[in-house]
């Protein structure tokens, strides 16, 4: 199997590179991100390759970097989601915000992808909360309430504040961070009145 090729861009393709290895023209399927990050025809590239054979045809998908291949291997356990909708997810999202997406059950962000729809986000989201690599950079408290909350086990007073400022517009994955804060400096009694003031706090820095 191939693993990584290093050459010479030769040529781009709608959602793929030609890239010249000592002479042998490889063709490699890339994500729009990917694609957007290498270089210009006649310079030097490398990729981390994922090769799919199959009975009528070898395809090689090509990344950045090691880890965006993970997700990509990663992406295509999930039911629903093959090689096309894997690269186009990782277009749309670095694999350092789609790590956070899913540790925040941020299913709106993932359905941002073209092509995936709200139930194909909701089982990216779901599925691979316990298996995604530790990509982000996430306060693991933030995380914690944020589960919390979407399976209805977080304390009342935490859970009113983070609806209360998702009510005032701001996002779900914010607010979670703001209250999360806030209940660290507030302290463990404080109720949803103070929590929701230091965390109008939180996130007006």
């Amino acid at each position: 199997m191939i693993g990584k090729l290093r050459g010479v861009i030769d040529s781009y393709g709608e959602d793929f590179v030609i890239l010249d290895v000592q002479g042998v023209g490889y063709q490699v399927h890339c994500s729009a991100r990917t694609m957007q990050a290498l270089p210009a025809p006649g310079e030097a590239a490398t990729l981390s390759i994922e090769t799919h054979v199959r009975e009528d045809q070898i395809k090689l998908f090509g990344f950045t970097s090691d880890v965006e291949r993970e997700w990509f291997r990663l992406l295509q356990t999930v039911q629903g989601v093959g090689a096309k909708v894997a690269l186009a997810v990782l277009g749309t999202l670095k694999p350092s915000e789609l790590a956070t997406a899913i540790a925040m059950r941020d299913k709106a962000s993932v359905s941002r992808t073209p092509g995936v729809g709200a139930k194909v986000a909701e089982r990216i989201v779901t599925e691979l909360k316990d298996k995604a690599p530790k990509f982000t950079a996430l306060d693991p408290a933030v995380v914690q309430l944020s589960g919390a909350i979407e399976e209805r086990r977080a304390p009342q007073p935490m859970a009113d504040a983070v609806s209360a400022l998702v009510n005032l517009g701001y996002a779900q994955p914010q607010a979670a961070a703001a209250v999360a804060a806030a209940a660290r400096n507030a302290g463990a009694g404080a109720d949803t009145a103070a929590l929701i003031r230091q965390g109008l706090k939180e996130l007006a820095r």
